[in-house]
């Protein structure tokens, strides 16, 4: 009845080696926080700003026009991230693989669009959700990417004094040149001071 080959109980996959990457579906959650959460956040942040310098705020009120913008574009911003991020997990692709936008756009749109103006207003909105945040996530994945080059640049060169600072870095053949010169100072000092005493 031995067998050379090991059994797995019923219900139980096949198990995986400590080298072997995490499945999509342990990892789906890892991150959703940068991807949803934070954008929805400053999305109302800056929502609440427009709506400090709107027009409307005369006529409706500072606080209520501010927490209206606000709102708007936090749920605005909160439906299609979740929609995109929902995208992803279904697609089981990269976080930021380009194609999940355009679908999270086309349904995040016609969801909202159906809220807001019928099915009229679903295809008109499922169209500018697409290529607003195609756009949008396009230009912060190049950001993204220049931000990562230039603080990778930064690690490399974190303290770097301006070349008008009177304290100067030395590389290692200026250094071997300063402790020469120090000891050359220092044996002459020690014999000007054995002169003295001599005389």
């Amino acid at each position: 009845m031995a067998s050379g080959t090991p059994k797995t109980l019923e219900g139980e996959g096949p198990s995986q080696s400590p080298s072997s990457p995490p499945s999509p579906s342990s990892t789906s959650s890892d991150g959703w926080k940068e991807r949803v959460f934070i954008p929805t956040l400053l999305a109302g942040i800056v929502g609440g700003g427009v709506g400090l310098v709107s027009k409307h705020r005369k006529v409706h009120g500072l606080a209520d026009i501010a927490a209206t913008y606000a709102t708007n574009f936090a749920i605005v911003t909160g439906c299609y991230c979740g929609t995109r991020e929902f995208v992803r997990v279904t697609r089981k692709s990269d976080p930021d693989d380009l194609f999940n936008s355009p679908i999270a756009g086309v349904f995040s749109g016609a969801i909202l669009g159906r809220l807001q103006g019928g099915p009229a207003g679903a295809a008109k909105y499922s169209v500018i959700f697409a290529v607003a945040g195609t756009t949008l996530d396009f230009v912060i994945n190049k950001l993204k990417a220049s931000f990562r080059d230039i603080s990778e640049e930064e690690k490399k060169n974190w303290f770097k004094l301006p070349d008008w600072s009177p304290i100067q870095v030395l590389d290692e053949e200026a250094q071997a040149k300063k402790e020469a010169r120090e000891k050359q100072l220092y044996a002459e000092r020690v014999l000007g001071k054995l002169n003295k005493e001599k005389s």
